[in-house]
């Protein structure tokens, strides 16, 4: 084993959800029927080699149950004046001894951490 290439994040609604990634500055890198009734949309940051996909067809994983995904970034405060720009509700600013935490929550209420050092 090497590397992680594919974060699995359970959704309600797939179009909802991708627009709400590409607002956090996601890229679609597929968004293509894989089954009956399936579609495959997987999106990753510019340059990243690891990425998400946006599933509602395992049962086990209950939309809005995504805890402890952490995004890094620069510049916490000019995100938090981006997202607001975008629509997207954040939260308030945690200071641990590690850096600045921020929960984002997608439409189905799984929480995104962005990271500041």
């Amino acid at each position: 084993m090497k590397a992680i290439e594919i974060i699995s994040i359970p959704v309600t609604d797939q179009t909802l959800a991708k627009e709400f990634y590409q607002k956090l500055g996601f890229k679609v890198l597929v968004d293509a029927p894989f089954g009956p009734n399936q579609q495959w949309v997987q999106l990753a940051f510019p340059g990243s080699a690891v990425s998400i996909t946006l599933v509602n067809w395992f049962p086990e994983m209950t939309p809005g149950s995504m805890r402890g995904f952490v995004v890094k970034t620069d510049d916490l405060e000019a995100d938090i004046k981006d997202l607001i720009a975008k629509g997207i509700e954040v939260g308030n600013i945690d200071t641990t001894p590690w850096g600045k935490f921020l929960a984002v929550k997608d439409p189905d209420g799984n929480t995104v951490s962005l990271h500041a050092d």
